[in-house]
């Protein structure tokens, strides 16, 4: 008789290689698998029941502010904003970054070299298994996106924007 348990069910290797070609393939394209971990409590000066968040802010919104989520590239509209002004937090209008330090870095994402002072906070995220430095509005502690060491002079820093996560005050 054969053995069928290496076949069969959850256990097939077949099975498991599809699961985990799925399941990068949905981290690849920015799809949240599981709810964000919880982060350490922190009370911030504009701050609501996540329930109250929910009611304030759209769904997506709500996914990449309150949950760390990511939009998929390309999709925001502020990608081709270029007018002068100031791009502002959606959840709470607090000023984040000036127009003048915004710059296209090809990577579908909103992006600047640097923030306006004590806009924003840093953080360590873990979440893909490697250590990437979290940004978030020092307002309300949202989550806004991360910052690399490949921008351009004069920091050489990309602060790497969720479009979703803020909106644009013209000057």
């Amino acid at each position: 008789m054969q053995d069928l348990s290496l076949t069969r069910g959850f256990a097939s290797r077949r099975r498991i290689l599809g699961l985990m070609v799925a399941g990068g393939s949905a981290v690849a394209m920015g799809w949240q698998l599981w709810p964000a971990p919880a982060r350490a409590a922190q009370v911030f000066p504009v701050h609501f029941t996540d329930a109250e968040w929910k009611q304030r802010l759209t769904p997506q919104q709500y996914a990449v502010l309150r949950r760390q989520s990511t939009e998929y590239p390309y999709t925001s509209p502020l990608n081709k904003e270029h007018r002068k002004g100031t791009f502002l937090c959606a959840a709470d209008g607090h000023p984040l970054f000036s127009s003048t330090t915004k710059f296209d870095s090809g990577t579908g994402w909103p992006s600047f070299w640097k923030p306006l002072p004590g806009a924003v906070l840093s953080g360590s995220d873990r979440d893909l298994g490697y250590e990437r430095t979290e940004i978030h509005c020092a307002m309300c502690g949202g989550h806004l996106g991360h910052v690399f060491n490949d921008g351009p002079p004069p920091t050489g820093l990309r602060y790497c924007m969720n479009g979703v996560a803020m909106r644009f005050q013209p000057a």
